[in-house]
């Protein structure tokens, strides 16, 4: 996980590369600034680490379309 200043609990944190809220201005035709968050696009996905543990985590799309994220195989059903 990625070192950043902002706080650990919070649940809109990208887990691979600490990617959270941001704040800025929405801007209208006349000009009027306004304050807006701008949010990571999370998604939960289901990830294995080197250990071989498979857990769900939230990760942003850069991360995912980047290959950080190694999905699981998928195991078959005994008959």
């Amino acid at each position: 996980m990625a070192k950043t200043t902002h706080q650990k609990t919070s649940g809109k944190i990208c887990e691979f590369c600490g990617k959270y809220p941001r704040v800025g201005n929405m801007v209208s035709h006349s000009n009027i600034k306004t304050k807006r968050t701008f949010e990571p696009n999370l998604q939960r996905v289901r990830h294995q680490f080197p250990s071989g543990e498979v857990r769900a985590v939230r990760v942003c799309t850069s991360c995912l379309r980047s290959g950080k994220v190694i999905k699981p195989l998928v195991k078959k059903a005994a008959e």
